[in-house]
């Protein structure tokens, strides 16, 4: 029997989606049969490799790279509308672009938490704002208008060490899945959030640094560091119908981080 694919027919905006998580989610929303819209700033992946949009065609779904700073008003409206003219609705929004600026407080600018926060909670705010008012327009499918999924992390619930504004930054998309929720629940709007713990996604620099390894692998009961596709699956789960009677939820997919 053949099985019908979780998200057939769906369409759905992935921020941030050329590189890392972002990309693992965009192809396996695809492999499950969604029309996903790439939003980003650049086609390129931040850890090399051919851009996602091609890699998707070639394996027989459906992407389309949109360029989007999400933290300016117009560009992301303009995503929005992009994915209603060309497909006539939005399903699912994922925010999960992000940036960091890896200091304590003392260190941190006002440069770099404008840059953090302007991309990593001014842009989710954007997009859900942007996808929440579409979503209201539509009719309601498998209990449903539009479900939304915002990638927190396991440091936007303990201490990011030595990232202040990143830590700040995900405590915040964490409140946001949960206040949308109970404000667009009746509403038939979905909205949770994925905290991931350390993924290594191919990306150099401080996320690779030997101490911080080290620091996450014995923080982490699993024996082993979390993988793109770890959260790309649990990020399929919330976006598809099996979630059902599942909102303002919190699924940290973390080896175990955050019970240790």
């Amino acid at each position: 029997m053949t099985q019908t694919r979780r998200l057939a027919g769906r369409v759905a905006i992935v921020t941030g989606g050329s590189s890392g998580i972002g990309r693992a989610i965009v192809q396996c929303f695809a492999a499950e049969g969604a029309h996903v819209l790439v939003a980003d700033i650049t086609e390129e992946a931040v850890e090399g490799g051919r851009p996602v949009c091609d890699l998707v065609a070639e394996a027989g779904g459906s992407a389309l790279f949109v360029k989007t700073d999400v933290a300016r008003e117009t560009e992301v409206e303009a995503l929005v509308q992009t994915a209603v003219t060309r497909h006539g609705r939005l399903d699912i929004l994922v925010n999960n672009a992000v940036l960091r600026a890896g200091k304590p407080l003392l260190d941190t600018t006002e440069a770099d938490w404008d840059r953090v926060m302007d991309v990593s909670l001014k842009g989710a705010y954007l997009c859900a704002r942007a996808a929440l008012r579409q979503m209201l327009t539509q009719e309601i499918r498998a209990e449903a208008r539009g479900r939304l999924v915002h990638i927190s992390s396991q440091h936007g619930h303990v201490s990011a060490p030595e990232d202040f504004a990143y830590g700040v930054s995900k405590a915040g998309i964490a409140y946001m899945a949960r206040q949308i929720a109970a404000d667009y629940g009746p509403q038939h709007i979905v909205s949770n959030a994925v905290a991931p713990g350390k993924i290594l996604t191919g990306k150099g620099g401080r996320a690779v640094e030997p101490r911080w390894l080290a620091y996450s692998e014995q923080r982490t009961p699993w024996p082993r560091l979390g993988r793109p596709e770890d959260v790309a699956r649990a990020a399929l789960f919330l976006a598809s119908d099996e979630a059902s009677y599942l909102t303002g939820h919190t699924l940290f997919v973390d080896g175990g981080w955050m019970a240790a």
